[in-house]
């Protein structure tokens, strides 16, 4: 029925059963969300802040202190206190209105200070605690926390530290250089700095082209559907839930350590969802626009640069391929054109 429809449907059907009995038609209604039409605007000469991709004096600084805490040595300190810029494992229990919260405990949690990985002051407060000594630490939720029953509302945590490590930063020196490079210390700095403009240049690059896409779109008028925008919300969901289980762990096991349900999750991520929905379509809407073209040649090369990144032989991915997955290629190769 979706095929016969001629229909350019971009989400799951909701299916509603009208007749369901032995020896009768089975008949239902499936509603869906339809691609929506695109009014281009102005995409071609808006205008966009210039990136600078000087390297400065401090930019090296900054990859110099990089590389020595990198190989800086890790030292176990046990005659003093928590310092700021300390490493450190803690076990805490949080409480509000002197009850236990949901996702409040954590046993041999590492937490460096200073790193703001924690709200509020909860870092600041360690400094000065010694090993073993259990701590009371008081904050307030930030009014947009993730978890509506937290936000901006104070809360006590019972933190005991359990260990404090210290980095030892070497001097960037010949031995070390030697130790990491095939350089001398001038030698390694001319390349750091020759590696921080290519950087800088790329950065400077996806820069310009997320606001110039973004532009674009402004200047775009369209209706997304709620249910595309949902369909695009749960499709990176499942992207997330994929790469969180390569480190162990589900979205589910991951969403509820943040204190939220998984629902509440997939609605967060709506926004970002109906941004790559008007990205894409506006981007696509160019490419027909413009009356871009990809040719079999360019599609041919595609596929080698997939099967290399994905150490296949290029026959193999070439027999795994629908006519779907190639008219993809060619529809991604084609948004690709109107990127650049």
């Amino acid at each position: 029925a979706a095929v016969e429809s001629g229909l350019d449907i971009v989400s799951q059907p909701e299916i509603d059963v009208t007749q369901i009995e032995e020896g009768k038609n089975f008949i239902f209604t499936a509603t869906v969300a339809v691609r929506p039409e695109v009014t281009l605007g102005t995409y071609k000469g808006v205008e966009i802040a210039k990136v600078s991709t000087e390297v400065t004096d401090e930019d090296l600084e900054a990859e110099i202190k990089k590389v020595q805490e990198q190989n800086a040595r890790i030292i176990n300190v046990e005659d003093r206190p928590v310092q700021d810029k300390d490493d450190t494992v803690i076990d805490f229990e949080g409480f509000m209105n002197g009850v236990p919260f949901a996702g409040g405990k954590g046993e041999n949690y590492s937490l460096t200070i200073g790193s703001h990985s924690f709200i509020d002051t909860f870092e600041e407060q360690l400094i000065g605690k010694k090993i073993g000594e259990e701590t009371e630490v008081n904050v307030t939720f930030p009014e947009e926390y993730h978890a509506a029953e937290l936000a901006g509302k104070p809360a006590t945590f019972k933190v005991t530290v359990k260990e404090i490590k210290s980095k030892e930063l070497p001097e960037l020196n010949d031995e070390l250089v030697q130790d990491i490079s095939e350089f001398k210390t001038d030698e390694y700095k001319a390349d750091l700095k020759a590696t921080l403009e290519k950087k800088k240049a790329k950065d400077a690059e996806v820069k310009k082209e997320n606001e110039a896409i973004e532009a674009a779109v402004a200047n775009a008028a369209m209706e997304i559907p709620e249910a595309m925008i949902k369909q695009q919300a749960l499709q990176m969901a499942d992207g997330y839930d994929r790469n969180l289980k390569q480190q162990g762990i589900s979205l589910e096991q991951y969403v509820k350590m943040m204190g939220m349900e998984i629902d509440k999750f997939i609605e967060s991520i709506y926004p970002e969802a109906e941004k790559r929905i008007k990205n894409g379509l506006v981007l696509d809407a160019i490419a027909k626009a413009e009356d871009f073209t990809v040719t079999d040649e360019e599609v041919e090369e595609e596929i080698k640069n997939m099967a290399s990144m994905y150490n296949m032989k290029e026959d193999e991915l070439k027999d795994m391929m629908t006519d779907n997955e190639r008219n993809q290629i060619k529809e991604d190769l084609a948004v690709q054109k109107a990127v650049d």
